[in-house]
């Protein structure tokens, strides 16, 4: 059987291997203080154009989440998000766990609407009951988003400008910041994603490596104690080495962006094959997932050889299902797919 179900289905990429193999025997410091986290930092804050940025690794996208909402929200405080945003749907309430309210406004094939979000939070801090509601303080997005489409520059500047003006930090979710960015859709370079938020991070685990994420914090802007934070939320890793070299190796020779192109190259192949076979597309996605709408009995059949996403249900006989393409899809798997779809 082959596998379309997500990006993460793999282990990691072979440089990543066989570099933890090389440097298996060496005796360093936990924790993130050894000399490839240094350099792993080092080479994330040239990629991003952000000299002053302050670089942490993380061990995965819900431990980073919470923690960075956690360490920025005062306790009364929440996270605006689309409602269909990976903080309110499928991280099994850990942002509410940390005690923070996940405030969802409309979601527009997975995007925040920036007049959306300005009518909220101005309705929000006008409201003469203020005082008495959960504050809006912070903006959450993911780029690209849980359905596969990604914000224009203009969009994100509109966003972060209505964000700053309500003296709100701008989050984005960079778990699959990779394919976003690699996306032909795509109108931002890294450097200018890094100048248009808070905070980000650049993710791993679906881009690459074994696990692990790195939350960058673009003016040296962290918030205070959040290397201690991340350990009180259970981020931090002890071999903090195993994340170092991992993106110390994604940043050599552009081989992260070299693996998410590939990745869209793929994704853009399966785009062109679910065509061909006159597939009905649930959402146009510019990046690596793909979603299509299938009967229900052509799904069934389909599972026998093909692992897929079931995501929403169509009608009583239609099904939408999301097919992934990641850094390691092959060719051969889209021909194979081909004898199925």
């Amino acid at each position: 059987m082959i596998s379309f179900t997500c990006d993460y289905s793999e282990g990691a990429h072979p440089k990543i291997l066989e570099r933890l193999t090389a440097t298996n025997f060496e005796q360093l410091p936990g924790y993130g203080t050894d000399h490839y986290c240094e350099s792993a930092k080092a080479k994330i804050r040239a990629a991003c154009g952000t000299p002053e940025a302050e670089v942490f690794f993380l061990v995965g996208g819900t431990q980073t989440n919470s923690t960075i909402i956690a360490a920025m929200l005062a306790d009364y405080e929440g996270v605006v998000s689309a409602e269909t945003g990976h903080i309110g749907v499928h991280e099994a309430g850990a942002v509410e766990y940390t005690g923070h309210k996940v405030l969802t406004i409309p979601s527009h094939h997975g995007k925040v609407d920036p007049k959306e979000l300005r009518d909220y939070l101005e309705a929000a801090t006008t409201d003469p009951n203020y005082e008495h509601m959960v504050f809006p303080g912070m903006v959450y997005i993911s780029f690209p988003t849980e359905y596969g489409t990604i914000y224009s520059k203009a969009e994100l500047e509109e966003i972060h400008g209505i964000a700053a003006h309500h003296g709100l930090p701008l989050m984005i979710d960079g778990a699959r910041l990779g394919y976003g960015l690699a996306s032909p859709a795509c109108d931002l370079t890294l450097p200018e994603l890094a100048s248009l938020c808070e905070v980000f991070y650049i993710g791993g685990t679906k881009v690459g490596c074994l696990c692990g994420e790195a939350v960058v914090f673009p003016r040296g802007n962290a918030p205070k104690h959040f290397y201690t934070i991340t350990k009180q939320h259970g981020a931090m890793l002890a071999k903090g080495r195993v994340l170092g070299i991992q993106f110390d190796t994604l940043f050599t020779d552009n081989l992260y962006f070299e693996i998410s192109r590939h990745a869209i190259n793929m994704a853009m192949q399966l785009k062109e094959l679910l065509r061909q076979k006159d597939c009905t597309f649930f959402i146009d996605s510019p990046t690596n997932q793909q979603f299509i709408v299938l009967e229900n009995k052509k799904i069934e059949e389909l599972g026998k050889h093909v692992a897929y996403d079931p995501w929403d249900r169509v009608d009583a006989d239609h099904t939408a299902i999301r097919l992934a393409t990641s850094w390691a899809t092959q060719p051969e798997q889209l021909e194979e797919l081909k004898r199925w779809i």
